[in-house]
């Protein structure tokens, strides 16, 4: 049974960073290296949206609000992906969700972390 477990959340000031980490176990390093990772955020009252998202080739993408400050990468050994987020502001106060998907064959997701961006 795939399992994400998501790590780094908390609160910090407007302007501050944070480092979000998302480790997979029950699954092998090949599926796992031919999954893409994804980050996405969830705001009260709002509908989940993507933050991030870095491809089996490490490729990756970002919402159009965070490009700039956030950046995604991922370590197939470690079977792990990380989120690195600078330059908060209070709107990317959220919970954090990583995801690990392949087509339709996996698609998997952490239990989702808190952040929040406060003064």
């Amino acid at each position: 049974q795939v399992q994400l477990v998501e790590s780094g959340g908390g609160s910090v000031q407007p302007g501050g960073s944070l480092s979000l980490s998302c480790t997979a176990s029950g699954i092998s390093f090949t599926p796992l290296s031919m999954s893409t990772w994804g980050w996405y955020r969830q705001a009260p009252g709002k509908q989940r949206e993507l933050v991030a998202r870095i491809t089996s080739a490490h490729n990756p993408n970002y919402a159009d609000s965070v490009k700039g400050r956030f950046t995604i990468s991922r370590d197939n050994a470690k079977k792990t992906t990380y989120l690195q987020m600078n330059y908060l502001n209070t709107e990317d106060t959220a919970v954090y969700y990583c995801n690990l998907a392949r087509g339709t064959v996996l698609d998997h997701w952490g239990q989702g972390t808190q952040v929040t961006v406060s003064s």
